[in-house]
């Protein structure tokens, strides 16, 4: 019996790359999965995709930057399943100045990245929080990046010591720090909340400029978050890891 069957999952950010393979992989595992796209019908085409092939997957709109976006989408998941037992926050941009250095990028860069990658995250997070808390045992993954460990970019010997993207990567350390202060006041509860490196994934994030960087395929980039969206009673909460790896804040 597939003990994943009946549990209900919403990828954010999922008209592409990690987030569809994601999708994929949860709703391989047995999981009804929401497809979740800024633009509906986007959202739909590859909610589509995955359905002909057999999979559980449903579309679903949703704009994580968008007040009234977020709570149409936790409306329509109170009214199709009554519950949410995985939030995979995964929508990230990453839009810094790659020719200026970290004093260099301007504010509206880091405000801009902020919101998407910080502030919708917690937005979102608060939003659906009811519903997964009426989950037996609700899931939280927040898709972060070693990018953003700062103890890797203080140390000279680290392999991310010279990748400094600095608006995207101080983004990415404000996730990890949420994550820790959100599983602590659910310590008591049965939601676990984690943070995860998906790793240097050829994505469309990672060939902003035309030349394609990367080192990993797209199905190795989604399964960390596919374990921990997936941990039993036993996994962690509060954690920061990379196919079981556990990664320094």
């Amino acid at each position: 019996m597939n003990t994943h069957a009946q549990k209900i999952a919403l990828v954010t950010g999922a008209t592409r790359g990690i987030g569809t393979e994601t999708v994929r992989q949860l709703a391989q595992a047995g999981v009804r999965t929401l497809l979740a796209g800024r633009k509906l019908a986007t959202a739909q085409a590859e909610a589509k995709k995955l359905a002909d092939a057999g999979l559980p997957v449903e579309a679903i709109q949703l704009d994580v930057t968008e007040t009234a976006s977020i709570a149409a989408a936790v409306k329509e998941v109170q009214d199709r399943h009554g519950r949410l037992d995985i939030l995979v926050n995964n929508a990230g941009i990453a839009i810094d100045d790659l020719t200026k250095k970290p004093s260099e990028q301007t504010l509206e860069t880091w405000r801009t990245t902020f919101d998407t990658n910080v502030f919708a995250v917690i937005e979102v997070t608060q939003a659906f929080l009811p519903l997964i808390k009426a989950s037996p045992a609700g899931r939280i993954v927040n898709v972060s990046s070693a990018l953003g460990s700062i103890t890797l970019h203080a140390d000279p010997s680290s392999f991310i010591y010279d990748f400094k993207i600095p608006a995207y990567n101080v983004s990415k350390s404000a996730v990890n720090a949420w994550t820790v202060q959100l599983a602590y006041e659910l310590r008591d509860t049965p939601v676990k909340v984690n943070t995860i490196h998906p790793g240097y994934v050829k994505t469309d994030m990672n060939n902003s400029d035309g030349e394609q960087r990367g080192e990993i395929e797209v199905d190795e980039g989604a399964k960390t978050s596919v374990q921990m969206a997936l941990i039993d009673a036993d996994g962690p909460t509060g954690s920061f890891s990379y196919l079981g790896q556990v990664l320094p804040w």
